[in-house]
């Protein structure tokens, strides 16, 4: 059995998906584009791209309730093009309401067609007049609305899905002063002015959320604390070699903080983060530097600078992403329904709490089974774990100690099948280890071969798990206090990890004495070993 390769990226904790799909369905922009949906029919005119006609937009914003905001009728069109994106809504082919050789609105059967809007909202001279010439089709609840009411969390989750993709394209669009900046003096965008590239600029995005992605997942990282918006905008233009950015890097840097400023404010609509907008004030005040500064997370005034984190949902939404880009993004539950052989070889690689959690939710599996009769419970499943725990493979080590782990939380149905194991040399140690955890009294003592050889195999899975543990310093000390001429009898040791162990004590140890003889020790055993 060969040792899993590690994750490109620490497993995350999702929220169950009945609560997300209840946080996509809360979010303002969905929720927006379902009212839309429910509001159209054969009255609501749409142009050839499917936009909701000029003048419908004041009634689509006073459905939102939004008729006496100043952004409301931009809202509804968002809205509205995230409703027909998501297929929330159906539109027909656009018609020209005026038809060959008349006159719109006064023409044979003008005002009559469902097609020209004659329903509620627009009047049909009045709507016609106004719009003379143009086309339009009509719109209606799509087949995807039922989902919303009728359809499994899933259901709702891939609508929130799809929503999100308009939202992240829309993001990535250069903002209103940028375009204007941009156009020629025939009224046209030149692009190579503007200096826009959208597969870029769509990259740049997913870089962006990716880093807040991995400082949220991360052990010993941000967790649930938003980020400083310096943080994110200096990973993507800061060399990691840079001591000491350059004013040019510093005003990237202020640039990228802009920009992410309008587009978090644009992803907050959906779900996506939580987030705190760059105080308008300061950016009156600060220059290029300060925002640089800002990223120490010590500066009192640092959520001036704005602070965003992801939501549950928006976590769930990254990882999503993340997969279809071919990235491996766990997350804990991932091997409920794998083999024992899988979990220990993947959990190997994951940080501890996540690795617990994994076990747990994996054994709580064979429990539920049990109950309903579609598996052989507890004891059952350990004895799995303990089968794929065997091994003489460099994996060998840190399968045993999270298997170690998962008979932690087990409980007494383990015990008959722990037993069991007592007088197999490479379980026997973990074996009495356990059941002196749970007070038994009648477990044979170990041979001091066996004690050694345990030493050995659990020194080695903790530099399997973590190289630079803190801890290991110390553990390997207590050892060595513990036992008169450790290292004389360690480099013996039949364990296909003696000598690694041994030579990582020369490093770690912190008696010199002790870490001299451990390397003499490790030159013994590689010329003991064929």
């Amino acid at each position: 059995m060969s040792a899993q390769p590690r994750p490109t990226l620490p497993p995350v904790r999702l929220h169950p998906d009945a609560e997300l799909a209840r946080a996509a369905l809360a979010a303002p922009l969905l929720s927006r584009a379902v009212r839309l949906a429910r509001w159209a029919g054969p009255g609501t005119r749409v142009g050839a791209g499917g936009e909701l006609a000029d003048e419908q937009l004041p009634e689509a914003a006073a459905v939102l309730g939004l008729a006496d905001d100043e952004d409301g009728a931009a809202y509804a069109s968002e809205a509205w093009r995230v409703a027909l994106d998501t297929g929330l809504v159906d539109v027909t082919d656009p018609v020209d309401v005026s038809g060959p050789g008349e006159d719109a609105g006064t023409g044979e059967g003008a005002g009559t067609d469902a097609s020209v809007g004659t329903g509620e909202g627009v009047g049909a001279g009045e709507g016609a007049a106004a719009d003379a010439g143009a086309e339009f089709g009509t719109a209606g609840p799509g087949a995807d609305l039922a989902l919303v009411t009728a359809g499994a969390p899933t259901d709702v989750l891939d609508l929130w899905l799809a929503a999100l993709d308009t939202v992240l394209a829309d993001a990535s669009v250069p903002d209103l002063d940028d375009l204007v900046d941009a156009l020629d003096a025939g009224g046209e965008i030149d692009f190579e002015r503007l200096d826009w590239d959208p597969q870029r600029e769509a990259d740049l995005l997913d870089a962006v959320l990716a880093n807040l992605y991995l400082l949220t997942v991360t052990e010993g990282g941000a967790g649930d604390a938003p980020v400083p918006l310096p943080v994110l905008a200096a990973s993507l233009v800061v060399p990691e070699d840079m001591a000491e950015p350059t004013d040019e890097v510093l005003e990237r840097v202020s640039e990228a903080m802009m920009r992410l400023d309008a587009q978090f404010r644009q992803l907050e609509g959906i779900g996506l983060v939580e987030f705190r907008p760059v105080d308008e004030d300061l950016m009156a005040e600060a220059d290029d530097e300060d925002f640089v500064a800002a990223a120490d997370p010590d500066e009192e005034d640092v959520a001036r600078y704005g602070m965003v984190r992801l939501t549950p949902l928006g976590l769930y939404g990254v990882r999503a992403r993340l997969l279809e880009a071919g990235v491996e993004a766990p997350a804990v539950g991932d091997l409920a329904d794998k083999g024992a052989d899988v979990l220990l070889d993947t959990v190997s690689a994951y940080p501890e709490d996540a690795a617990q959690a994994e076990i747990e939710l994996w054994l709580a599996r064979a429990a539920r089974d049990a109950s309903e009769g579609t598996g052989s419970g507890t004891a059952a499943a350990v004895a799995e774990l303990l089968a794929a725990a065997r091994g003489g493979d460099a994996g060998g080590p840190l399968r045993r100690l999270r298997c170690q782990q998962a008979l932690a939380v087990a409980g007494p149905a383990a015990e008959p099948v722990v037993r069991a194991v007592l007088d197999d040399p490479e379980l026997g140690g973990l074996a009495r280890v356990w059941l002196a955890e749970q007070g038994a009294t009648d477990v044979p003592p170990p041979s001091e071969a066996l004690v050694f050889w345990l030493t050995v195999d659990t020194i080695a899975a903790q530099l399997a798990a973590d190289d630079g543990s803190a801890e290991l310093p110390a553990l390997m000390e207590s050892l060595t206090a513990h036992h008169t001429a450790f290292f004389d009898t360690a480099w013996r040791v039949e364990h296909p990890a003696t000598a690694d162990v041994l030579e990582a004590m020369g490093r770690l140890h912190p008696d010199r004495k002790a870490a001299k003889e451990a390397r003499k020790a490790a030159f013994k055993a590689r010329s003991h070993r064929p």
